[in-house]
């Protein structure tokens, strides 16, 4: 079974890669991918000859990964796995081999490939009218935090959040007016409540909202020092990798 990885997260990467080889071992992975670019510019040389089955994270590094099926003609079933059960399950179960909750665990990997076997890669469904489907409905991001400040309980408004702040073991909510309070979330995981077109990850420490950039400035190695508002208390940097990803959020 010849298959593709497209996941941005090593670890998750890593996991589902030793469950498949353990529950198939004839199993070939032809590429793995972190980004919806790189799949694309894989997927327009190799149409020819596609994958037997396409694992495909719903969040990648830079896009949302239905804009694949935008690039390029899709000739292969795919098992969608997202790290949250949101709005479009129900059109996933339909229109794919299955759709997967991470952490994936074994016996729901089982399932999907005994899903897989049986219907004998059947023609790969409109994967357009899906992507277009999912475009235009309204996605359910994440509407407030409740954070605590001493023995005082409160539900921070997600238009009120500047910027998050990974540090240590812990992350930083910081809001408009200046204060900051602890959430009980990864930065991974905010990625997928927050609205893509409103915050976006500078880097492994923050992730930010475009009203709070205050400044930009160009550094060597196509790198760029970023200012927010409220100020942070280091300095911030987006990389040379993640440069093209950031301008094409600003320009959106």
């Amino acid at each position: 079974m010849r298959v593709i990885i497209a996941e941005d997260e090593r670890p998750a990467r890593e996991h589902l890669e030793a469950l498949l080889l353990e529950l198939a071992p004839e199993t070939q992975v032809l590429a793995r991918f972190d980004t919806v670019k790189k799949m694309a510019a894989w997927w327009l040389e190799n149409a020819a000859q596609p994958p037997d089955l396409l694992f495909l994270d719903i969040h990648l590094a830079d896009d949302l990964s239905f804009r694949l099926f935008e690039q390029a003609e899709v000739g292969a079933p795919v098992v969608f796995t997202t790290a949250y059960d949101q709005y479009a399950l129900r059109a996933f179960k339909v229109n794919s081999v299955d759709y997967l909750l991470k952490p994936i665990d074994r016996e729901a990997l089982a399932a999907a490939l005994q899903k897989f076997r049986n219907r004998h890669q059947p023609p790969p469904p409109d994967w357009r009218q899906l992507a277009a489907l999912i475009s235009s409905r309204e996605p359910a991001y994440q509407q407030r935090f409740m954070v605590s400040r001493g023995e005082r309980l409160l539900s921070i408004p997600t238009s009120e959040v500047a910027w998050f702040e990974g540090e240590d073991r812990y992350v930083y909510l910081m809001t408009r007016d200046g204060k900051r309070y602890i959430v009980d979330y990864k930065l991974s995981e905010l990625e997928s409540l927050l609205p893509p077109q409103a915050f976006f990850r500078l880097n492994r420490s923050f992730l930010a909202r475009f009203e709070a950039i205050q400044d930009m400035v160009h550094l060597s190695k196509s790198r760029v020092k970023v200012t927010l508002a409220p100020a942070a208390g280091r300095e911030i940097i987006v990389s040379s990798e993640k440069n093209q990803a950031f301008k094409t959020w600003l320009n959106q």
